[in-house]
């Protein structure tokens, strides 16, 4: 399903009326050229072009439509007039000739970048002979023939060359293209599928070549920055000295080896590993990053939620908050602005795993279905907040809430919780009792978090406090129980033991704030100290804050402290009195009881402020 639904969107592409917007046809990729080296008919070496635009280290070079790269292993395998300075030029990577020297293997290094520059030629000419008169063609193999470490003398792209082994092609002089671009050679390519069918594709489910070796996947993070190229099809290949002639019967069911176990011709793999390389691409905006997963997104045809879906999921207010509005908008009207409420929609999560790629999740729903899921998602994460705090948490903000942050200012996110995070929002299911868990633990281990001044920092944070939410009412509505969902805000009515202990303690805190003349007049408060425990063990110490609170309200003035102690006795009236205060609390409770400090807090600061305003007026 995966594999037709990324073909199907390749053709979708392909046949978009902006040629602009299209696809490469089969047998070319779109590839970042840093450098191009620009030569006359006879193979002489006129200039190297530096194609790259941008400031400092981050500088970019212009793309450029070649023959698609060949699968790079441990061996030696060459594209098609083009590819590294080490193919194209035999110049030793720097990193790795400083390596093999260290290990005593310059001979081997060397020897192997000699059989790299062969390659590079062989693959030129196996060519068929109508290209090989090609001029450009004929100019390229008269550089190889006559290259010799002078060539590139006197040259100022050589530095950035040696220090870098970028990507390089070639130019004929007085072109515009790239000599791999000349219509000969692109000719060429796209014979490659009208060889005799050798299979029926799994993809098409017509007869086909079947290709033995499936182009990687390049794009999926592997961590910040950093991305891996990998295949998400790959089977191992034989295994000498084992059964079965020499196959290890695991990777090779009925004698098939590699490609061969589940054969994809040769324009499917093309077509999907085309489709799926361009959704992960840098600048993509079908592309998002959740954690460890790579989450790319497209439907069947264009539609507004193409665009909607990565701006939800970013981690940017701005344009978040837009598009849910409008999100919400058109869940709402019952219509998009551009595409229908049936259309089918396809989200995909890949993240590296060993030798291949592994599917985080896929899901396949219509866009007024998935749109429901979201707003879902959105409501579910819903709670009271301080004004200057963004309407709408992104999932990047919930997963580095529940995670702790490190010193190099990275957060310690488990592996897998991104991915299961959205499979919850994209199925509509209870979120992974990791992020419960994560949240609450945050809780205590921050209860006594200072800023860099030292003043105090709310361990119960917004995004916490979303997350603790969201999960208590899935939970609730996934068992159908008679338990009453969590409101966004303060709910006096909640009768949950848990929640009310987290009120309470919550006001106890406030007391103690009051007496001591204000909020942030305290270096420390009873959380500081307390939170823990009395989240997790209420009986050890409510008794003692109790008796604290009679000396705090004393210090009050008369009015504040009868509106304090009623409001201390209105929460303690929904107790038990022959089980307050419970001796443990579960991680549930515990969860509850952070979300009733959390809301009670808030609704001190919202009377506060209303209180403000009206002695302004």
């Amino acid at each position: 399903m995966i594999l037709q639904a990324l073909d199907a969107y390749y053709r979708r592409k392909q046949a978009d009326p902006d040629p602009a917007k299209r696809l490469p046809a089969f047998g070319l990729e779109d590839k970042e050229i840093p450098f191009v080296l620009e030569i006359d008919a006879d193979g002489c070496l006129l200039n190297v072009a530096d194609t790259r635009s941008g400031d400092g280290k981050k500088k970019i070079g212009q793309r450029f439509l070649v023959p698609q790269g060949v699968k790079k292993t441990s061996g030696v395998a060459a594209n098609l007039l083009w590819d590294n300075a080490e193919y194209v030029l035999g110049i030793p990577d720097a990193k790795k000739l400083e390596k093999s020297r260290a290990e005593n293997k310059e001979a081997d290094y060397l020897d192997r970048l000699r059989a790299m520059r062969q390659k590079f030629r062989d693959a030129i000419t196996t060519l068929p002979d109508t290209v090989q008169t090609d001029t450009g063609i004929r100019a390229v193999l008269a550089f190889l023939d006559t290259l010799t470490p002078e060539t590139l003398a006197g040259f100022a792209a050589l530095a950035n060359i040696e220090a870098a082994n970028p990507i390089l092609s070639f130019r004929l002089h007085g072109d515009i293209g790239l000599v791999c671009q000349r219509p000969a050679v692109v000719a060429a390519t796209a014979t490659q599928s009208e060889a005799r069918p050798d299979g029926v594709c799994l993809v098409s489910g017509v007869p086909a070549v079947i290709e033995r070796l499936h182009a990687p996947i390049k794009g999926v993070w592997d961590k910040p920055g950093a991305t891996v190229n990998k295949n998400i099809v790959s089977v191992n290949n034989k295994s000498d000295g084992q059964s079965n002639g020499g196959q290890t019967p695991a990777f090779a069911s009925y004698g098939k080896q590699q490609g061969y176990s589940s054969p994809v011709g040769k324009p499917a793999v093309f077509a999907y590993t085309t489709a799926l390389n361009h959704l992960l691409a840098r600048n993509s905006r079908q592309r998002t990053q959740v954690g460890d997963t790579s989450t790319v997104f497209w439907a069947e045809e264009t539609h507004e939620l193409e665009d909607l879906f990565g701006e939800i999921m970013r981690d940017d207010p701005a344009r978040n908050i837009g598009a849910v509005k409008a999100l919400y908008s058109a869940i709402d009207s019952g219509k998009f602005t551009v595409g229908k409420l049936d259309t089918r929609f396809h989200v995909l999560g890949l993240a590296p795993n060993s030798a291949r790629i592994s599917i985080r999740f896929w899901e396949t729903a219509t866009a007024a279905e998935l749109a429901r899921r979201i707003k879902r998602h959105f409501d579910d994460i819903e709670v009271v907040h301080a004004d200057y705090e963004p309407e709408h948490l992104s999932l990047s903000a919930l997963l580095k809430a529940c995670s702790r942050k490190k010193s190099d200012g990275t957060y310690d996110i488990p592996p897998n919780l991104g991915g299961e995070v959205m499979r919850a929002i994209l199925e509509e299911l209870p979120y992974p009792i990791t992020m419960l868990n994560l949240a609450v633990g945050r809780c205590r281990a921050e209860q006594a978090r200072k800023d860099q001044n030292g003043r105090p920092l709310p361990n119960v944070s917004y995004a916490r406090a979303a997350a603790i939410k969201a999960s208590l009412n899935r939970f609730i509505r996934q068992r159908n129980t008679s338990d009453k969902e969590f409101l966004p805000m303060l709910d006096p009515d909640n009768t949950s033991p848990a929640y009310r202990l987290g009120r309470l303690f919550a006001t106890l805190e406030r007391i103690q704030e009051d007496a001591a003349g204000g909020s942030g007049k305290l270096n420390a408060t009873i959380r500081d100290r307390y939170y823990g425990a009395a989240s997790s063990t209420p009986s050890a110490v409510f008794p003692t804050l109790l008796r604290l609170q009679k000396h705090h309200l004393g210090k009050l003035a008369t009015g504040l402290a009868v509106t304090r102690e009623r409001l201390v006795q209105e929460i303690m009236d929904g107790f038990d009195p022959a089980t307050f205060p419970p001796p443990i609390l579960t991680l549930p409770d515990q969860a509850r009881f952070a979300l009733g400090y959390y809301q009670q807090r808030q609704a001190f600061f919202v009377k506060a402020k209303s209180k403000n305003q009206e002695e302004k007026l």
